[in-house]
């Protein structure tokens, strides 16, 4: 059995001054933790879904994919900033400690926040909507997990955010 263990997020947000719009993800998976990076599983969707949203062809680096966000005035980051998980499970998640996005708001032009998935969103708004008042986007997540939503289907509900 795996057992619940207090992870801490180390991996900074991405954002700059002309970013408009904040993908909020729930806390990075075992292989982002490893990798300090976003998104790293390879079998997440995430960056197919954000080059085949802006029309850009998916990015393989790490300075590729941090290029294709702010070229679009894309900023990322999660709400977690603390909490005991299991694994990369978010239905294990506890003891959350949130990240304060409100710096990343103030220091840029957010106006849209979009959350990549269930999870994401239902902290967002328990956590941060109170101290931002920007209602989400609840978007469905790019996860694996969430084998029921093609590509395809994930880019219908995505690409109107992200524009």
């Amino acid at each position: 059995m795996i057992r619940s263990s207090e992870a801490i997020h180390t991996i900074p947000p991405i954002y700059d001054k002309q970013s408009r719009i904040l993908i909020l993800g729930s806390f990075p998976s075992v292989k982002s933790r490893q990798a300090s990076f976003y998104y790293a599983h390879p079998q997440n969707r995430f960056w197919k879904v954000i080059a085949l949203c802006t029309g850009e062809v998916v990015p393989q680096t790490v300075e590729e994919k941090k290029k294709l966000l702010l070229d679009h005035r894309i900023a990322l980051w999660d709400v977690i900033a603390s909490c005991e998980i299991t694994g990369s499970s978010d239905s294990s998640i506890k003891d959350v400690k949130p990240n304060d996005i409100k710096a990343i708001i103030e220091e840029s032009k957010i106006t849209t926040i979009a959350c990549n998935g269930n999870a994401a969103y239902e902290l967002y708004m328990k956590l941060l909507f109170k101290d931002t008042g920007i209602k989400p986007f609840k978007l469905p997540s790019t996860s694996p997990a969430n084998a029921s939503w093609t590509l395809d289907k994930l880019c219908e509900q995505w690409k109107p955010v992200l524009h």
